[in-house]
């Protein structure tokens, strides 16, 4: 067995990890073991020499990311045990079925699939990998060789794209193959079909996780006028129209995006005439809505508005802001589908600002359904940081 260098924790330090919590922030740490650099692997053991964890060591607030509690060496066995636990999973859910209904999925969610630092995505025949930690990097090739072995006639292609994840590394491996390739980047969701540029959009190509959500705004769209904001690929845009509405608008600041829309509406209702896309600001946009736009579903799904706790104070005020105007410009007897990606943004803390939003526009609000992230991104239950995705559906009087 490989002898790992080790961490060792200040005493007192090892309370979270024996909950199985799966980070070991720097202040914990006691003494570094010399020659250790990023992204190796290391034994973290407590102040008394107790062994507790192995993970990935890297510079920063999170120091350690543990991969096992088990005293074991991080080889292609442990690669392959942990991709099959992810994919067995995803199995048992129902979501590795009918490739004619569903091909697109995430297969690995990090944390909550006791990878920390490790997203795959699905896309059909490719597997889009992406590195959130220099010890996944550098683990990439090990990683792609136990998915071959795991999903077999499953995936053809690994797609590797750590280029934005990963901003202070300057390689020239960042992104590409690792395995098979081809362009092929027609993915399958419900009997719906989008286009996911792995290469250049946004995360691995596609925003996996709004499947279900999109799913239950079909539901509601039959014979309503849908605004989507924030649409990106347009993923909710389809579901509407699908799910039977009068008119589809989308709209995004990003020209890419509008074109990424419109191919994707063309692609599952070929000239259709309901649906129109704005590049423009959502603030502008929702700012100088007119009579002529009588919106009663609507869709607020923007970036995160915080990726750090300095930056919560004004993510609230943005929010707030945002499904103001949302708000005021929608429809009596209006649907509201709001969300929240940003992982320091609580539950309790995106109510309040969806609460302050609808006291300011002066609208009676109900509560029709509490959103979250769907089952193929898994909450580990040691790990309550993993629930990041958080939205309301409401009914605005």
């Amino acid at each position: 067995m490989t002898m790992y260098k080790q961490i060792q924790l200040r005493k007192g330090k090892d309370e979270s990890l024996r909950r199985f919590h799966p980070w070991v922030f720097s202040g914990a740490i006691q003494h570094v073991d010399d020659g250790v650099d990023e992204g190796d692997v290391v034994r973290v053991v407590t102040a008394s020499g107790d062994f507790i964890a192995v993970g990935h060591y890297q510079e920063g607030s999170i120091a350690v990311r543990v991969l096992t509690f088990s005293d074991v060496e991080i080889d292609d066995a442990f690669w392959q045990s942990r991709l099959r636990s992810a994919f067995q999973m995803r199995q048992a859910v129902g979501l590795v079925t009918d490739p004619t209904l569903n091909d697109t999925y995430r297969l690995v969610h990090g944390e909550g699939d006791n990878l920390p630092g490790l997203i795959i995505d699905v896309y059909g025949q490719t597997a889009v990998m992406q590195a959130h930690s220099i010890g996944m990097h550098r683990s990439r090739k090990q990683i792609a060789h136990a998915l071959q072995k795991v999903m077999e006639s499953h995936i053809s292609n690994i797609y590797y794209k750590s280029e934005t994840t990963l901003p202070f590394m300057t390689a020239d491996d960042m992104s590409g193959f690792l395995v098979g390739g081809g362009d092929d980047n027609i993915g399958v969701e419900n009997g719906l079909k989008f286009r996911v540029d792995w290469l250049r959009g946004q995360k691995t190509g596609f925003f996996v996780d709004q499947r279900e959500n999109r799913s239950l705004l079909e539901h509601y769209a039959r014979g309503r006028r849908v605004l989507n904001m924030f649409c990106y690929t347009g993923g909710f845009s389809v579901y509407a129209m699908r799910g039977g509405a009068e008119l589809v608008h989308s709209v995004d600041s990003s020209e890419k995006a509008i074109m990424l829309t419109r191919q994707n509406v063309e692609l599952n209702f070929p000239g259709d005439t309901r649906h129109e896309a704005y590049c423009e600001d959502a603030f502008k946009f929702l700012s100088t809505l007119n009579a002529t736009h009588n919106y009663n579903l609507v869709i607020l799904d923007p970036p995160a508005f915080a990726k750090h706790r300095g930056a919560l104070h004004n993510a609230l005020k943005g929010y707030t802001r945002l499904n103001q105007k949302a708000f005021e410009k929608i429809e009596r007897g209006g649907i509201l589908f709001t969300f929240s990606c940003s992982q320091v943004v609580t539950k309790d803390h995106f109510r309040n600002a969806v609460f302050t939003a609808a006291a300011l526009a002066k609208r009676k609000v109900r509560i029709l359904h509490q959103l979250h992230q769907p089952q193929d991104h898994p909450v580990n239950i040691y790990h309550p940081e993993g629930e990041y995705l958080k939205g309301l559906v409401l009914y605005v009087e």
